[in-house]
């Protein structure tokens, strides 16, 4: 056994997990901060890109929400239209135990209930309008974060392989994709 199994043995399963940086967080220039806080996780970022998120998209990513009072006001605040700024980053950390870490750094979802040393407890806030502007999201269980992962990311943005992947042909045209 070399010694990187031994410390995902010693540390705990080896993870993925979806982090996005809210619109709010890049529009209040916090991305720096909140990459470097991250990075207290030791985990390793195996894809990395800015989205504009459709509607679609954000329905998919919140479809556990739907039909909840506040579903809408969550759709527009992920496309970015509460702070006209319509983007988000996506992260893919990978690591031990990576979605309880992200987690912790993260802190609770409301930013008044989070511990002011996490990342939601120093930056996020609940506005006067009741949105919870929480500046992260992290996933929360192992099949959340694999759906995520799908939702968000292709295959060949990911640079090592995670999940099963076959060839397709589109508009004659062959594509890697999720299987």
């Amino acid at each position: 056994m070399d010694d990187t199994q031994k410390d995902i043995e010693e540390e705990g399963e080896m993870q993925q997990t979806l982090v996005l940086i809210k619109p709010d967080g890049l529009k209040k220039s916090l991305t720096g901060n909140i990459l470097t806080k991250l990075s207290e996780t030791r985990l390793t970022i195996i894809g990395s890109r800015v989205v504009c998120v459709s509607r679609e998209l954000a329905e998919k990513h919140y479809e556990q929400l739907k039909g909840r009072p506040f579903f809408d006001d969550l759709i527009v605040y992920i496309q970015g239209k509460h702070h006209h700024c319509e983007r988000v980053l996506a992260l893919v950390y990978q690591g031990p135990v990576a979605i309880q870490k992200v987690r912790t750094i993260a802190g609770a979802t409301n930013p008044e209930e989070a511990e002011p040393t996490t990342i939601r407890g120093a930056y996020g806030r609940i506005t006067t309008k009741g949105v919870y502007e929480n500046v992260i999201h992290a996933s929360s269980s192992p099949s959340e974060s694999e759906r995520e992962i799908k939702l968000w990311f292709k295959p060949e943005e990911i640079v090592v392989p995670l999940y099963p992947t076959k060839k397709v042909i589109k508009d004659r045209i062959e594509i890697t994709e999720w299987a």
